[in-house]
């Protein structure tokens, strides 16, 4: 289980994350709403060790990381997917994926369930990954982040600039990788729908601070709207 307890982020004298505490549980989504520049995306990055924490803790499995670096939060067992993406263009599809077992022990391969679950990238393992279309970029990403079997699978903005053809097979994939029971699935969003049909929790963030939390049949929807509106 995650369990994030009292978290503060400052960037110079902002202060960005305030007191934010949150749990993820094994075979459990819990998904992060807000307006842009509300924290969501400086959370997950402190959660994964990008950013470092003035104040709170980190507990994943039983263990404090909070002091940890990112490539040791990696080796155990926490997988991050970047808004954006972030995935090598000139590198093929099948280098990308090999890049997520930078952490593995010498002769660890890519798990043949990211091709089952991602079958596109099977067909285009020689290509560049710039030469992938932004769902298809997004499918890489994700299968990049698995490729190291990660018991903690953290995602920013799965759905950003996809289209919905492609959002169904992410979200069919989220979901099924949570039904398996062993990995705790945490991501950020700003479309409620997604949200609501995929999240077991609901946690909504306004200026640093998470204002509802819930599961999504438990919250009001036109509050949750309310706050992800400009």
């Amino acid at each position: 289980m995650l369990a994030v307890e009292n978290l503060n982020l400052y960037y110079g004298a902002s202060h960005c994350l305030r007191d934010v505490s949150l749990t993820v549980e094994k075979g459990r989504i819990v998904c992060i709403l807000g307006r842009n520049g509300v924290g969501k995306s400086s959370l997950l990055r402190t959660i994964v060790g990008i950013e470092r924490a003035r104040s709170g803790r980190i507990a994943w499995e039983g263990e404090d990381i909070v002091r940890l670096p990112s490539h040791q939060r990696a080796r155990r067992g926490i997988g991050y997917v970047p808004q954006g993406r972030e995935i090598f263009p000139l590198l093929t599809v099948a280098e990308n994926l090999e890049t997520g077992l930078a952490g593995a022990p010498r002769h660890a391969s890519v798990p043949e369930e990211v091709l089952e679950l991602f079958p596109v990238l099977e067909k285009m393992m020689r290509r560049r990954g710039g030469d992938l279309s932004g769902g298809q970029q997004q499918q890489l990403a994700i299968g990049r982040a698995l490729a190291m079997r990660p018991r903690l699978l953290i995602l920013d903005e799965p759905t950003e600039g996809i289209q919905p053809s492609i959002i169904k097979d992410i979200e069919r994939v989220i979901r099924m990788l949570a039904q398996r029971g062993d990995m705790a699935i945490l991501l950020v969003e700003q479309y409620y729908e997604f949200a609501r049909d995929l999240a077991d929790q609901i946690a909504v963030m306004v200026r640093g601070e998470f204002v509802l939390t819930g599961p999504p049949g438990a919250l009001d929807e036109t509050e949750v709207r309310r706050h992800l509106t400009v």
